[in-house]
């Protein structure tokens, strides 16, 4: 069964539940500017999670676009993908435990054709927080899984929270026995031995945490998420998502381009290649700042390994042409955004190549200093040091070295990395935590304040300024707008004045739903139009901003305070960035 019948058998297997179907969010989040990237099929519905009405009903279901950045460096192993695509059904105060339990079995088993042999599950164990989930447990045996394959697992594995506080709960997850020998008589799905393969998770958020520890919610949802990338490497029968047909054709092409026979580097180039696609697609642009240099990290990374199978760089837009026809069905944009994919790859290359030129020019540099030394290796310290600060890959360094007699400290260069990859890593989880959890005061101050400034650009620059990204904390917010020039004192001043005009005018916020259609006549502006389902939220600050947007807001412009812009800069090609504050007393 291919990738895309998969999807769609799920979309209108929950349509025929109830369910509305929803377009999938941009991979570049509009509503939850704290984030990189989507990164959950949950992630855009966090507001209605958390109470708000969704203008398509209580069942919602979707497929969904999303990048995790956690493990790109892992990525070329049989399993880890950068972009993947998350199929989930939503239960918003609506069906709880026996229902949502229920169609996913019938699903898997009827729909799909999984034989119920080959299915495991796992629930919540228990402890002093919240009752062992043995309610979940009996609809499991009452659908027709035996009480030998179904386990429970503490909060590490079976619970689920939006950061350190806020709706929780445990969750009831299913996982696919490939029939491989187990690795010992006690194998079971917590195991990591290859043999259980994890495909869904429903999550059951029953309750609230704060403080003062758990209390239970008014209101009860179900959110769960299926990985198609891995549901189609199982139904087929493969081995890893790079034996599909999602990556097959990319992957032929590129071992009959190579020199050399690595399959780890023609993986790599594979999944950065098609992530890298679907994230210029939604509006990503490379640069060196938060998710334009995951981007550039992608494709660097990804022309590494195209120079280390020794393929010509100027292949990269065949292999590009073959994608775009290999996804078309599956993601059409891709084919409209063509020619703007290639030209961002191809200029992200040519960069790239001149950082080679100049990573080869220092490592000259560091040779010189040996030589004159007399030590004949290359300190770790050194190999990062060029990897971290000019983008030369260790594995040249290493080629470079060998070539002139030198070894390298590849064990101090490995510690270095790793640290360096663990800061990383946390700052990504912090990044994904603080979007779900720091819905404060201040955030929603700033994400109204956005609405503002980008009323005033249009003032001040002209109609066609539109908003092109932002990032939003406690502490600040951050605009990117498309202009072709930087900013003088005087419209920056005019600026920071209508804005602050605007606030203290004390400008009533409202918001309706309406239909998309009647939405875009009004005078409602919005990022990615075609990515909104067909009832949607419009805010409106006075007669001043009306944009299509998920929330939250302040109720009158007075709550914002001053503000203030503390930087105007480029942030990539025909792209400026506003740094502004709020002085709230």
């Amino acid at each position: 069964m291919k990738a895309i019948e998969i999807r769609n058998k799920y979309l209108n297997f929950f349509k025929n539940h109830g369910h509305s179907i929803i377009p999938s969010a941009p991979l570049i989040p509009e509503n939850d500017p704290s984030v990189l990237f989507t990164t959950a099929g949950m992630q855009p519905l966090v507001p209605y999670l958390l109470g708000e009405k969704h203008p398509e009903g209580t069942r919602l279901t979707d497929y969904q676009k999303c990048v995790r950045t956690n493990d790109i460096e892992e990525v070329g192993d049989n399993r880890h993908l950068t972009y993947f695509e998350m199929l989930g059904n939503w239960s918003l105060g609506d069906y709880f435990k026996e229902e949502s339990i229920s169609m996913s079995y019938e699903f898997l088993t009827k729909e799909l054709g999984i034989p119920v042999e080959k299915l495991s599950v796992t629930c919540f164990a228990g402890d002093e927080d919240c009752p062992k989930d043995t309610i979940s447990a009996e609809i499991w045996k009452k659908a027709g899984i035996p009480e030998e394959r179904i386990y429970f697992y503490g909060k590490d594995d079976n619970w689920w929270i939006a950061g350190e506080e806020g709706p929780c709960g445990p969750d009831t997850e299913m996982f696919y026995d490939t029939g491989k020998p187990a690795c010992s008589a006690d194998c079971q799905p917590s195991c990591d031995c290859g043999k259980y393969v994890e495909i869904w998770n429903n999550v059951f958020m029953e309750y609230f945490k704060d403080k003062d520890g758990y209390s239970k919610l008014e209101k009860k949802n179900v959110d769960t998420g299926l990985g198609l990338e891995r549901m189609t490497m199982l139904l087929q029968g493969k081995e890893t998502p790079f034996d599909t047909e999602l990556f097959l054709p990319i992957m032929q092409k590129l071992e009959q381009l190579q020199k050399l026979d690595l399959i780890e580097s023609r993986r790599i180039i594979a999944e950065h290649l098609r992530s890298s696609m679907m994230i210029i697609s939604d509006g990503g642009r490379p640069s060196n700042l938060d998710r334009g240099y995951v981007l550039r990290r992608l494709i660097r990374r990804m022309i590494r390994h195209l120079n280390k199978l020794q393929i010509d760089l100027n292949e990269l837009s065949t292999l590009i042409d073959i994608n775009v026809e290999n996804l078309k069905e599956m993601y059409p944009d891709l084919e409209k955004n063509k020619e703007l994919i290639k030209s961002v790859i191809l200029e992200e290359k040519d960069k790239f190549v001149k950082t080679l030129t100049h990573g080869e020019r220092e490592f000259e540099k560091e040779i010189k200093k040996l030589e004159t030394s007399g030590v004949k290796k290359i300190a770790g310290e050194v190999v990062f040091k060029l990897y971290d600060t000019y983008g030369f890959p260790p594995e040249v360094t290493k080629e470079l070295a060998q070539e002139n007699g030198y070894q390298v400290d590849l064990k101090e260069f490995d510690a270095l990395f790793k640290k360096h990859q663990e800061k990383s890593r946390m700052g990504a989880e912090h990044k994904f935590k603080g979007g779900l959890a720091e819905n404060t005061e201040e955030t929603v101050a700033y994400h109204t304040a956005t609405h503002l400034l980008n009323a005033a650009l249009k003032q001040v620059i002209g109609k066609d300024a539109h908003q092109r990204g932002s990032n939003i904390t406690v502490d600040r917010m951050r605009f990117d707008f498309n202009c072709d020039h930087k900013l003088t004192e005087e419209e920056k001043k005019a600026i920071e004045d209508l804005v602050n005009q605007w606030i203290q005018e004390g400008l009533e916020v409202t918001k309706q739903e309406m239909k998309k259609e009647e939405a875009l006549k009004s005078g409602a502006e919005c990022m990615f139009i075609e990515k909104y389902p067909d009832i949607v939220t419009v805010y409106s600050i006075g007669n001043v901003s009306k944009e299509l947007c998920g929330g939250p807001h302040v109720q009158n412009t007075k709550e914002l305070g001053t503000f203030k812009i503390k930087k105007e800069e480029a942030s990539s090609s025909g792209i400026r960035r506003i740094k502004a504050i709020l002085k709230r007393d």
